[in-house]
């Protein structure tokens, strides 16, 4: 493979549907370049189609017309032993013309054909895992530029809460979103207009809409929760408004810059919260802040907590003057 500067052999795994499927594409394309591609492509469902005798001929076989032949493997998660170790001696001499992309969700780092394809070079290994939570919006609003559209981390946080996590899943409806809007940004508006709600909603939405006093969001998304989570929901928002007392105290002193490493939030979380903080005023802070006291003893004490909870962020999100 040295001709055209690819390994032999390549695991993509993880669990980052859209990022898997990319590099299966980008070699899938390299081969179409040739022409040849209906010769030289061999896809096989390892759940389905685990035929180890043909897919090890198909990996010896000699390319037609083109510098490479290639064949896909997805599903590897968990192969047989009689499928995996046959696998495992084919990349310990692997075939110089064939390249093969095994494709898993997951696949341990101590196993033989981890190892065998890790043997193959610096690159052989191609990590497709999952963003984490927080880094989901930037993500997004990346992902929206790929289609031609701008996008706010407002407008991001919102589709992330209303698709999922899933990336393929999120593409797709920043195409169809970029396909219905004729501006060149994707706002939040066009996402709440245009975007139905397939993920259960989680309680840093809720927790956003009691930041920013909105008190009809927030009560609708409360309404949303699951059952009898009362109490951690509670413990969420007072750390919540410890975040904005903190907030609020670092930007009256001019020192806005430091809430990243003194909450240990990310920088493009800062804006969020120094924006949310100027929504309030200090005494109110500290007044939402004793009442937690009061919802406290009334969920240990199993009185109506739903309502407790409900009429407490009522009390907080409504303006006074």
């Amino acid at each position: 493979m040295s001709d055209t500067g690819l390994l032999p052999g390549y695991l993509i795994v993880g669990s980052d549907e859209l990022k898997s499927s990319h590099a299966v594409e980008r070699m899938r394309s390299r081969l179409e370049k040739t022409g040849m591609a209906e010769f030289n492509l061999d896809e096989r469902d390892m759940a389905k189609d685990p035929q180890i005798d043909d897919i090890i001929a198909s990996l010896n076989t000699f390319p037609m017309g083109a510098e490479f032949r290639l064949v896909i493997l997805t599903n590897c998660d968990k192969l047989p032993k009689p499928v995996s170790e046959p696998l495992v001696e084919y990349f310990s001499n692997p075939s110089p013309t064939t390249v093969c992309l095994v494709v898993a969700t997951s696949l341990a780092k101590n196993t033989r054909l981890y190892k065998a394809i890790r043997k193959l070079g610096a690159k052989a290994i191609i990590e497709c895992a999952p963003k984490k939570t927080w880094e989901m919006p930037p993500q997004v609003v990346k992902m929206a530029a790929a289609h031609g559209k701008s996008m706010g981390i407002p407008a991001a946080e919102a589709l992330v809460a209303r698709s999922g996590e899933n990336t393929r899943m999120l593409d797709n409806e920043l195409k169809k979103l970029a396909s219905m809007v004729e501006g060149p940004e994707i706002t939040l508006a066009d996402v709440e207009r245009h975007v139905m709600r397939t993920a259960e909603v989680k309680p840093w939405e809720f927790l956003n809409a009691v930041a920013a006093r909105d008190l009809a969001r927030s009560l609708e998304l409360l309404a949303l929760q699951p059952a009898k989570s009362e109490v951690r929901l509670w413990s969420l928002l007072v750390t919540r408004l410890r975040e904005l007392i903190i907030a609020k105290s670092l930007d009256a002193r001019g020192q806005g810059s430091q809430l990243a490493s003194t909450l240990g939030v990310q920088s493009w979380q800062v804006k969020n919260h120094l924006g949310w903080a100027r929504r309030w005023r200090m005494d109110e802070l500290l007044d939402a802040l004793t009442h937690a006291v009061d919802v406290e003893l009334a969920l240990k004490g199993s009185r109506d907590s739903e309502l407790a909870l409900r009429m407490w962020v009522i009390s907080m999100t409504r303006r006074n003057g």
